[in-house]
């Protein structure tokens, strides 16, 4: 999935993962004598032949030790940890196949969740016709899942970091599956209060999923591609969302004149969803593992050195909010991911203000707008691999972002569902783009402390703005016009285009990772007796492999 320095390459043979020693192994080729190559503060390995040294690298001829961390007495907590993964290199970070079917697992599942969280606002009007209810519910159906987040994220993220990846991706597909289910329950016009609670299920769900993507990542993929794993795990969200504008309207059209035809589709469209989340449940059972039987980089060897009972989740919390460029971060993310919510939950009513009878397109307009954002995410991502540009990208993106809402707000009216389209889609390629940006930035710039952690956090902070954000913007469309929404949110991006230029660019994970990546690696099959040689000769050339 793109990459930076060396080439992985994964093994033609070996064992499957648990299987006695599966996956990839990283291979370290020796390198010239007295080229340095960026590695991590420590003291010169003890070299045996059962291992190859991972965190080290002395100057051959003054025998000075270099390190990225050049303020590395401030970061304690990463002191630590080098000096305890320094000590004892044991584990040679390996790539295993089975992140492809966790990664597609989680993406499938995420997709069923962003589904349902947009399915009703794209059918406003029919949902308001056929519960016999207000605008402003069957906005509630929408910014439940705001609402819920906030008071939610601390419990789920200590999850988690103490209970672990498998249990958290359990919960997060069982009460989707769930939730499907209710939903089928409240196809009769007097029970909105049932697919409230349905919907109220399924935003309980999203607690336990929106802040794994970075985690996942980082837990199971290695540093050439953990920035394009997370863009595809955010795009299955993505890819939720742009199936839940153009797939409701097509299945459930407005038929007001006929209520029972209106609550038979709504019916299919219910349990369709439902059988599709039950599916994903069971695979998530049977794939999901805690993590790789092998680290699959260099800053998860680090973090795996450390004892779990040295782990403070209140710590964690406290080290984050005292990080400032975090603290940055945090708030210039909510105001982006916290407008692209609202324009997707108002956008049936802003197109519907000046297209009448629309729907099917208002639907179309959100495919564009949510497919072009996951093109824009998968680029970002690959770019992030390749360049390790986290700051300059953010900021490119956000700025593009803003001339992108800026041109939406000014064409909506202009009579042209094609301008429309195109802004729409502009828009949607750097708002939506930016989402993965937010996700490996804070991992970034917070290492070591938990991915799932931080990532939580920016997504609270999203819902937040999310709920603030829709109810101004709704107001103001409702009471004046679309186009004074719009500009109250084209207001606010600009104050996140400011926060993100004073956010310094502190790349710690990278840092870690550095050494590895400025290494030859290839892979070859754990069992293969080229390991056994190469690890001979790093025994009898201390000098030459050096990472």
């Amino acid at each position: 999935m793109g990459g930076e320095g060396a080439d992985v390459v994964e093994a033609g043979e070996g064992e499957e993962e648990g299987g006695g020693g599966g996956g990839e192994i990283v291979e370290v080729v020796p390198l010239p004598p007295f080229q340095q190559n960026g590695c991590i503060l420590g003291r010169e390995p003890e070299h045996s032949s059962s291992s190859t040294p991972l965190i080290a690298e002395t100057d051959a001829e003054g025998g000075k030790t270099t390190a990225p961390f050049h303020n590395l007495e401030e970061l304690p907590e990463i002191e630590a940890m080098l000096s305890s993964s320094t000590s004892e290199p044991k584990v040679t970070p390996r790539l295993s196949k089975l992140r492809l079917v966790v990664l597609a697992v989680f993406s499938l599942y995420s997709l069923v969740n962003a589904f349902q969280w947009i399915q009703y606002s794209i059918l406003s009007s029919v949902f308001t016709t056929y519960y016999g209810v207000t605008n402003a519910q069957i906005d509630w159906l929408s910014m439940v899942y705001m609402v819920v987040y906030v008071p939610l994220i601390f419990p789920a993220t200590w999850l988690l970091d103490t209970r672990g990846l498998r249990l958290t991706a359990l919960l997060g597909s069982g009460l989707n599956c769930l939730g499907a289910w209710v939903k089928c329950a409240s196809v009769q016009q007097n029970l909105y209060p049932v697919t409230l609670l349905a919907q109220i299920t399924c935003s309980v769900a999203q607690v336990f999923i929106l802040g794994l993507p970075s985690h996942i990542a980082s837990v199971w993929f290695g540093p050439k591609e953990v920035s394009t794993a997370c863009a595809v795990a955010v795009l299955g969200n993505q890819l939720g969302t742009a199936i839940g504008f153009l797939l409701p309207p097509v299945l459930v059209p407005n038929t007001e004149k006929d209520l029972d035809l209106m609550g038979h589709n709504i019916s299919i469209m219910f349990y369709g969803t439902a059988a599709v989340s039950t599916l994903l449940f069971l695979l998530t059972a049977l794939v999901f593992k805690e993590k790789p039987k092998y680290p699959p980089s260099q800053s998860q060897v680090v973090l795996s050195e450390v004892s779990p009972e040295a782990y403070s989740y209140k710590q964690s919390i406290i080290n984050l909010f005292k990080n400032i460029p975090f603290v940055l971060l945090l708030i210039s993310y909510g105001i982006m991911t916290g407008a692209f919510y609202s324009v997707s939950t108002l956008l049936n009513q802003m197109i519907l203000y000046h297209y009448k009878g629309e729907e099917v397109n208002a639907g179309r307009i959100g495919l564009t707008l949510v497919v072009a954002g996951m093109v824009g995410s998968i680029i970002c991502g690959l770019w992030l691999d390749y360049s390790k540009t986290y700051k300059q990208t953010t900021l490119i993106v956000y700025i593009l972002s803003f001339v992108g809402m800026v041109a939406f707000t000014f064409t909506l009216n202009c009579g042209q569902l094609i301008i429309v389209f195109v802004t729409g889609g502009v828009l949607g390629f750097f708002m939506t783009g930016y989402l993965p940006l937010g996700f490996e930035f804070a991992a970034e710039i917070t290492y070591p402390e938990s991915e799932g952690t931080s990532s939580g956090l920016l997504n609270a902070s999203a819902q937040i703005f999310g709920i603030l954000f829709t109810l101004i913007q709704g107001t103001l469309t409702t009471v004046y016009n679309p186009r004074a929404g719009n500009i109250f949110l084209c207001t606010w991006m600009f104050v996140g285009i400011i926060l993100t230029v004073f956010i310094k660019s502190d790349l710690r994970r990278h840092s870690v990772n550095s050494g590895m990546m400025n290494a030859d690696i290839k892979s070859v099959s754990i069992e293969s007796p080229t390991e056994n040689e190469q690890n001979k000769t790093a025994s009898k050339s201390p000098l030459d492999s050096k990472i």
